[in-house]
């Protein structure tokens, strides 16, 4: 009878147990304030017919200039922002031992010079004496030997002398062309190595695009063809016709390079400003085309997301896949529906779960 009676109380523990744990979890209410968001709806170009792709604008004649030789810079003799023209002096480079070896080779043309002048004048002398049968052939062979050795000791002399003159423009970098510096990597006192990059310069006034064409519509771009192209930092659109169409993908994953040469404008348009083809072509792929901006992008090592509102204003981390960029903003190929919302901005620290409340 006593276990029976120790069964019940145990089971009736049991049940208050479960009862308070019950009510536990109805009384626990999330009472953190609503963290004030701005939300944007997702852009979609998904209903333009024709194919628009993201590009670059270049300088059309520019270069970025090197050495061959390796040496410590004494001086450079101007500033990014310079107007230079072709052949003006750029960069001076320590030549202390070119010099030497100059002065090295002068010396030895000197001695190579009066060599030749005396074999020159034994040949010359030994010719008459064996056109008089005053000298054997075995003297004029001798003579002419000597006089042919001294002449290629001379002019090996001078070619060496050419080729440290080649050298000596390696040490002063010139401008190839009238423009403008754009940038510099050294400064007094560095060490220049060969093959690498001191200073940039390219021709204002003349621009080209560089552009990523998809390999489905690849087919339809052909040269000659006129585009519109949008500067979206200036909001302009400028005319532009196609130059060159790569017809390999081999090391840019799958896109094909096009280049496009703009016309003449008036727009203030640098070098690496974005823009946005339009070619008069139409699309094959008929996916639509979510772009959203650079700055709502949330990023985690590797990964990149965004956070969306759900239906009970609560912030969800969307993981995403990304595709090409258009100016400030960034094609979504995947995670992102072109009929969704997603926050732009955030008075507090976002998190996945918190209460937010769109202003």
């Amino acid at each position: 009878m006593k276990k029976k009676i120790y069964t019940i109380v145990a089971f009736t523990a049991v049940l208050a147990l479960a009862s308070c744990g019950n009510k536990n979890k109805e009384v626990s209410v999330d009472n953190s304030p609503a963290i004030a968001v701005k939300v944007s709806q997702v852009h979609s170009n998904g209903t333009r017919p024709f194919l628009s792709v993201s590009g670059k604008i270049q300088a059309t004649n520019s270069a970025d200039l090197s050495t061959r030789m390796m040496g410590y810079i004494n001086k450079i003799h101007v500033k990014v922002g310079d107007k230079v023209s072709k052949g003006q002096l750029l960069i001076s480079i320590n030549n202390t031992d070119l010099q030497a070896k100059r002065a090295q080779l002068n010396a030895g043309i000197t001695e190579a010079t009066a060599a030749y002048n005396n074999a020159q004048k034994d040949y010359n002398r030994y010719k008459n004496l064996f056109a008089g049968n005053s000298a054997s052939q075995k003297e004029m062979d001798d003579m002419t030997a000597n006089f042919e050795m001294a002449k290629a000791r001379l002019e090996s002399a001078n070619q060496m002398k050419n080729e440290v003159n080649a050298q000596f423009a390696y040490t002063n970098i010139t401008a190839p062309f009238n423009g403008t510096i754009t940038g510099k990597t050294v400064e007094v006192g560095d060490m220049a190595n060969p093959g690498i990059p001191l200073i940039s310069m390219e021709t204002p006034g003349s621009f080209e695009v560089m552009a990523m064409v998809p390999e489905t519509e690849i087919s339809e771009i052909k040269n000659g063809t006129n585009v519109d192209v949008l500067v979206k930092s200036i909001n302009q659109t400028i005319k532009g016709k196609v130059t060159e169409v790569s017809t390999s993908a081999k090391n840019t994953g799958g896109q094909y390079l096009v280049k496009i040469a703009l016309e003449k404008t008036d727009a203030n348009i640098l070098s690496g400003m974005f823009t946005t083809i339009q070619f008069p072509v139409e699309r094959k792929a008929k996916s639509e085309l979510v772009l959203i901006p650079n700055e709502a992008i949330i990023t985690n090592g590797q990964l990149t997301g965004i956070y969306t509102v759900s239906q009970r204003n609560t912030a969800i981390l969307r993981w995403l896949r990304l595709g090409r960029t258009f100016g400030n903003n960034v094609e979504v190929l995947s995670g992102l529906n072109a009929d969704e919302a997603y926050i732009i901005s955030a008075e507090g620290k976002l998190y996945n779960g918190a209460k937010v409340s769109i202003q």
